[in-house]
């Protein structure tokens, strides 16, 4: 799949709240994670807390990983001691994507005030639910959703990477590549100076052979690829936070376990 450019815009002024900037992650399994993980959202605190424009914040009306043993979203167990509970925040779910978040995301935008939603979704509605066409119109009810919760309200999107399927399933990965398409579209078409998009890169180092433990999720390795196409973005395009920093952390954790 041909690699999808970050879309520039001028610099936009920052919006903040009490004094910091704040970020709501949003995604399906691959954003939550599963007990036992790190997740991509602590290398993106961590890094934010690094960032030296900050503070910074992660909030949303979640903080639970997935569990496996239970099939539901109830635990704590992070990886990660110094993942501090408040920083735990997102709106993301195993097995949810922009058909599920698409009603959601207007109450948490009012509940939990987030000036820069960091969003990882697509690849399940396309593997369950919807094809691009209707997977790109519930991208377009959410950002519609958001915006009237926040007409400010600044978006990364970053577009789906195709899981191991793709290899074997040749139309699971042209709806892949058009709703890809249909997003760096949406991203063009949509956005405004007062709400800007921003169409994060697809990870150039991200494999799903060597960046997942299963073809899909990511490990340690596959984290950090994907914090690190969101803090890229921000910063090339927006003049937030600072590039991605590769860490003596990153070379410790990159093993291909789930856990690190």
């Amino acid at each position: 799949m041909a690699q999808v450019s970050i879309v520039t815009y001028r610099r936009v002024a920052k919006i903040r709240h009490d004094g910091a900037m704040r970020f709501m992650c949003v995604g399906d399994s691959m954003t939550i994670g599963r007990a036992g993980d790190f997740t991509w959202r602590y290398r993106m605190w961590q890094h934010l807390e690094a960032a030296p424009d900050g503070p910074h914040e992660l909030v949303g009306p979640r903080t639970a990983l997935y569990d496996a043993d239970t099939g539901t979203a109830s635990s704590s167990a992070y990886a990660a001691d110094d993942f501090p509970p408040a920083a735990r925040r997102h709106l993301a779910g195993w097995g949810e994507g922009w058909l599920h978040m698409a009603p959601l995301i207007a109450d948490a935008v009012t509940a939990h005030r987030p000036d820069v939603l960091l969003v990882s979704l697509g690849l399940i509605d396309l593997g369950f639910y919807t094809d691009s066409a209707q997977t790109a119109e519930n991208t377009a009810a959410f950002l519609t959703a958001a915006r009237e919760a926040n007409p400010h309200i600044r978006v990364v999107l970053l577009p789906v990477i195709p899981n191991v399927r793709a290899e074997t399933d040749a139309p699971f990965a042209a709806e892949c590549a058009h709703f890809n398409e249909a997003l760096a579209k949406t991203v063009a078409d949509a956005s405004t100076p007062q709400s800007p998009l921003l169409l994060a890169s697809h990870p150039p180092a991200y494999d799903i052979h060597t960046s997942t433990y299963d073809g899909t999720h990511p490990n340690p390795t596959g984290e950090h690829h994907l914090a690190g196409a969101f803090a890229d973005a921000l910063h090339e395009a927006w003049g937030v936070g600072a590039r991605y920093a590769a860490t003596a952390a990153f070379a410790v954790s990159s093993g291909s376990g789930p856990r690190g």
